[in-house]
């Protein structure tokens, strides 16, 4: 496994980031298809054995059941020091006025309970997992800044908003003194590019690191088009960010994969990790193959005739994945 630094930070990752929102308890929180403890183990052993030191979860993943398994499976088959661990705030954790959000309170007791969840004394990244507005920037920025002073995270990070807000929230850090974003966690993908008008660009130009959601567009670019899976049958968020129009690319990603002998996920995420200020594509990996072609994926060089046959169908699409 290669590494790379993410972002402008020192930190060395693997350049698949495992994505975490796919284990947890399955009865407990929106994905009845998570993997539980004993399902989820030796999937995360796989990664580490194969040089993954990248690892995302969120509070909200499961009603917290990810952060435990996977604080739980990682202590004991890792070294923390190691280890590269990100976890995200905003989401509704439980009932009443401050229960979600990125207020103050809302910020300083969850990374309290995401640590005790994780079983450690801090996390490398903390993320926003989307922008609140309903909260001044103002306040959730030296709230993070305060979470990094004492000790509770290294890095912060941000995911999917308007290009203007990232912009505006480093803009106010830098004004301020507070620690700045150093990634941002957007929806990016061959069916979805529209981050490559604003928000791409602008992170190059900070050097923030790219860590992509849904680099697979939720499994559609690892399989025929008319082929479902557990998780997509009852994905209703998914099935509202790809249209029928969608499926040529999808197509032209076979092509290519059967032309090189390889599978359709290692042709997805080599065209991603082949674009500037691309760090780690977080991969969510339900079965061992889907790791391991994520994994395969970073050898994966695309030339140019192939870059520009799957990227022409391309249409525009409506602005999606922030909710």
């Amino acid at each position: 496994m290669r590494y790379v630094k993410l972002g402008s930070t020192g930190l060395d990752v693997s350049p698949v980031c495992v994505g975490c929102m796919s284990f947890g308890v399955p009865d407990r929180g929106n994905h009845a298809w998570s993997l539980d403890y004993d399902a989820a183990r030796p999937l995360i052993k796989a990664a580490l054995e194969a040089g993954v030191n990248f690892f995302d979860t969120a509070n909200v993943y499961s009603a917290g059941t990810s952060e435990e398994i996977v604080g739980r499976v990682l202590g004991e088959l890792a070294d923390r020091d190691e280890i590269v661990l990100a976890t995200k705030v905003h989401g509704r954790m439980r009932p009443g006025p401050n229960g979600a959000g990125l207020s103050r309170k809302a910020i300083l007791t969850e990374i309290d309970h995401s640590l005790r969840r994780l079983g450690t004394d801090y996390v490398d990244l903390y993320q926003i997992h989307r922008f609140d507005p309903t909260v001044p920037m103002e306040e959730t920025l030296e709230a993070l800044h305060d979470v990094v002073r004492a000790g509770k995270a290294l890095h912060i990070g941000a995911s999917s908003m308007w290009a203007w807000q990232f912009a505006k929230s480093l803009h106010l850090a830098d004004t301020h003194g507070w620690t700045r974003f150093s990634t941002m966690q957007n929806h990016y993908n061959l069916l979805y590019r529209e981050e490559e008008r604003e928000m791409l660009p602008l992170c190059v130009e900070e050097g923030i690191g790219v860590i992509p959601w849904s680099p697979l567009a939720r499994g559609r670019l690892a399989r025929p088009w008319d082929t479902e899976s557990a998780r997509s049958r009852t994905d209703e968020f998914g099935r509202s960010l790809y249209k029928d129009e969608d499926r040529e690319i999808v197509e032209r990603v076979s092509e290519v994969a059967q032309a090189r002998g390889i599978s359709m996920a290692q042709v997805g995420l080599a065209w991603m990790l082949g674009k500037p200020g691309i760090a780690a594509p977080i991969v969510g990996a339900t079965k061992l193959e889907h790791l391991q072609d994520a994994i395969a994926a970073v050898d994966i060089t695309l030339d140019d005739a192939e870059v520009e046959r799957l990227e022409q169908p391309y249409v525009p699409h409506p602005v999606a994945g922030f909710r």
